[in-house]
């Protein structure tokens, strides 16, 4: 038999023994920022870190692709998308699972957190992680891990707001959520929900007079540029969820979940740091682009959280029942008196 012969046959049956390389799964990683830098964006920040350690991590098994600046659709359709299976990954304001999963809108109720630090041991507790658990049973979106990303204050664009009465007859653009709408109009405003894709053109333009959201989240949708003033009144705090289609993550090797988890702590936080830093300069940063900053005294800011705790529990608890609003309360109570 001729050499040639030979090394044909040898290179024929190596070649049956030769398990081709597989194909990395591809996760897709959607939000709403984009074209700015990390360090002034959570989301933009958790995408970066969360890329680069879970490539490591699963040794190249997974690749993750960005699609920043609601590439994918806005906030809702992403959600959609990662509840369908045809988004594998998303960062969302906890307010989009309200029309999905009703339990969610406890966590949109004005005036029961103090602080980031309570709200941060309340969702490392019992509570916390049943409603993660729920959230998953009810959507088939398992949140990875979740944040406060700081408190919600009004903004406007024509009339400064310092008390309560002062909201009277403006209108505000809020998220798409019966909460956030009930909460402006005990004010005696007007509310006009809208996905926040659209809300700078609708200040822009006039549609809207004004706005709520945490400050990290006013200065990263630039909001500064088409707003005049702000009251520092922390209404209800803003969460953010990291979340991943349930069954995609049901269904890959422990390894690779032990990867994905790993990856998404990190970069969670990552973007806390971030969130936290916008906190401590960006009153003075908004101030210097312009913008009147004003800071309720003890008794003003009662009066704000007092306006609308009763009015959008009232309808939480229509909706709910008695009980669900009454574990959250109890849970916030224990920690408080730790």
């Amino acid at each position: 038999m001729g050499r040639t012969v030979i090394a044909v046959m040898l290179l024929v049956f190596v070649n049956l023994f030769v398990v081709p390389a597989a194909e990395p799964l591809v996760l897709k990683v959607t939000y709403s920022p984009g074209n700015m830098p990390a360090e002034d964006s959570p989301e933009i920040m958790f995408g970066e870190v969360f890329k680069k350690e879970v490539e490591a991590r699963s040794n190249g098994r997974i690749a993750v692709e960005i699609y920043p600046s609601g590439q994918l659709g806005v906030a809702s359709e992403m959600l959609q998308g990662v509840m369908a299976g045809y988004i594998e990954m998303t960062l969302i304001d906890n307010t989009m699972l309200n029309q999905h999963f009703r339990l969610s809108q406890l966590l949109a109720a004005p005036g029961i957190f103090s602080t980031i630090s309570e709200w941060d041991e309340v969702m490392a507790g019992p509570w916390g992680e049943m409603y993660r658990e729920e959230v998953r049973k009810n959507t088939g979106v398992m949140i990875l891990n979740m944040y406060c990303k700081g408190f919600r204050h009004f903004t406007t664009s024509n009339k400064e707001l310092r008390v309560v009465g002062d909201a009277r007859g403006v209108t505000f653009r809020v998220m798409e959520s019966p909460v956030a709408i009930r909460m402006v109009e005990a004010l005696g405003a007007r509310a006009v929900p809208m996905p926040g894709s659209e809300m700078y053109m609708a200040m822009r333009t006039g549609v809207v007079d004004g706005q709520e959201n945490p400050i990290a989240s006013f200065i990263q949708d630039k909001s500064f540029e088409v707003q005049k003033y702000m009251v520092l009144n922390g209404h209800v705090a803003g969460v953010t969820l990291n979340t991943i289609n349930a069954a995609l993550f049901d269904s890959l090797s422990p390894d690779l979940r032990q990867a994905i988890q790993e990856a998404a702590d990190i970069a969670a936080e990552e973007g806390k740091r971030v969130m936290r830093d916008l906190e401590v300069r960006g009153v003075q940063y908004i101030r210097d682009q312009g913008l009147t900053v004003y800071q309720p005294t003890p008794e003003e800011l009662k009066d704000w959280h007092d306006a609308i705790r009763g009015p959008t529990q009232e309808y939480i608890r229509s909706v709910l029942g008695e009980a669900p609003m009454e574990e959250l309360l109890k849970a916030i109570e224990v920690v408080r008196n730790k």
